[in-house]
């Protein structure tokens, strides 16, 4: 085996600034609506699957339920965005839900009564939002909230995402745009968020927003999490968005598609043992269950991934402790698939495992491992992912500087495999995976 490349930052050992604002201590676990809804989700939907989360996951530590793009469109539409869309919006050039699709919100009440039913499950509401203000608050050139200021003078016309024309960035050199950023959060917050997927905004990096939002969620005096997509982020920008943000997105939009999963390894070894309390590299969601209803790519489907497949995906994110965001409908989950995602061992190493990285490779062979919460333990995960045959995978246990003697359990089989000397060779079928804790055994 050839020991993996592992990018170490100086900088890494700074304490996270965001850590001490008591969000993301561990990494975020929730469902979002892009994979399964893309930009049609409707409040029905939204409230089934919060119901299926309180009933069924909640226990197991899941806890937000998020809104993904496009909420204040009329008329959105499956696999795309609709070029100029009408979006609703309020005197201030703020998004509001559109009434057709979440009809709590009418009379000026927004996002409020879908948050509160949410919290009433015991669970944590987050909305999508894009980069910038919108391009027809800048055409009506609306007043800014609190000041003499109005949308085109803080508008950057020349800042456009690529891939939806909604928005214009934000020019944060001008007097009035910090303002329009702290009265959306003022907004959000008003409306119960706790949870913000800022989009457009990561690849790259723009810093000046990134930090106006991080302002103006302080302001707030709320607890709210800032995520930032899409990525792949960069390595260079890893103490910035430390700093001023929770999540931020090392991969392009994930699928169901087994080389999309390849280069995660890729891309998630880059990034290894950066995540800590209140800061965390994001692999992006799960397209496990039930996807394609209405989404941006692919029909109405069952996840591609193969049920070893969705082991290795579900080990690899557990033991980078990357953000765990479900994004199947989950009241259609078969019993494989709330298996996968009930499974408290599994989610231990995500939300307990500390400086999870890879550890070592070669040909088809991928060991990573973290530390675990208690003295001379690890979680290991073994991955094959060749295409062929099964192989074996030696993993020693003075490798891992662990006692000569170690107990093995198999974290998925939920099974204790004995106290073994020296070292454990592990049996890996094509595209599978096994995750197991090693603790040091007393003599």
């Amino acid at each position: 085996m050839r020991f993996a490349a592992v990018i170490v930052c100086a900088m890494l050992a700074l304490p996270c600034a965001r850590a001490a604002e008591g969000v993301a201590l561990t990494p975020p676990m929730g469902w979002n609506s892009w994979d399964c809804y893309g930009t049609t989700v409707t409040e029905t939907e939204v409230k089934a699957n919060a119901d299926y989360m309180a009933e069924h996951l909640k226990s197991h530590g899941w806890q937000y339920v998020v809104v993904d793009i496009q909420w204040s469109e009329p008329n959105a539409q499956a696999h795309g965005y609709r070029p100029g869309a009408e979006l609703a919006m309020d005197n201030y050039g703020r998004l509001i839900p559109a009434v057709n699709r979440f009809p709590s919100s009418a009379n000026g009440h927004g996002f409020r009564p879908l948050a509160d039913y949410v919290h009433g499950l015991g669970l944590k509401f987050g909305i999508h939002i894009m980069r910038g203000i919108p391009r027809r608050a800048v055409k009506a050139n609306l007043p800014v909230l609190g000041t003499h200021v109005r949308a085109a003078a803080i508008a950057d016309t020349g800042s456009m995402c690529p891939w939806n024309d909604d928005m214009y960035g934000v020019d944060l050199t001008r007097d009035g745009a910090q303002d329009y950023y702290d009265s959306l959060l003022k907004l959000y917050a008003d409306w119960g968020v706790d949870y913000i997927k800022a989009d457009d905004i990561a690849r790259p990096a723009h810093r000046a927003e990134i930090a106006a939002l991080h302002q103006a969620i302080r302001k707030t005096g709320r607890p709210i999490v800032l995520s930032l997509s899409p990525g792949p982020a960069m390595v260079q920008d890893v103490g910035f968005l430390q700093d001023n943000a929770n999540l931020w997105r090392i991969s392009d939009d994930f699928w169901d598609d087994w080389q999309a999963l390849r280069l995660n390894f890729i891309l998630m070894s880059i990034w290894s043992g950066v995540g800590r309390p209140g800061a965390w590299p994001d692999a992006d969601m799960l397209p496990l269950g039930r996807i394609g209803l209405r989404a941006e790519r692919g029909d109405n489907r069952m996840t591609r991934f193969t049920h070893d497949e969705q082991r290795t995906l579900m080990s690899l994110w557990s033991i980078a402790q990357s953000p765990l965001m479900f994004g199947g409908d989950l009241p259609s989950n078969d019993e494989f698939t709330l298996g996968l995602i009930s499974n408290d061992e599994v989610l231990a190493v995500d939300q307990q495992g500390r400086h999870g990285g890879a550890f070592a490779e070669g040909g088809d062979s991928v060991v990573w491992t973290a530390d675990a919460p208690e003295g001379h333990a690890k979680y290991v995960a073994v991955f094959n992912v060749g295409d062929k045959e099964a192989i074996d995978i030696r993993v020693d246990w003075r490798s891992l500087k662990l006692p000569e003697k170690c107990s093995l359990r198999d974290l998925w089989a939920h099974q204790d495999l004995g106290t073994i000397s020296g070292g454990h060779t592990f049996h890996v079928a094509p595209h599978a995976a096994g995750l197991y804790a090693v603790r040091g055994a007393q003599d």
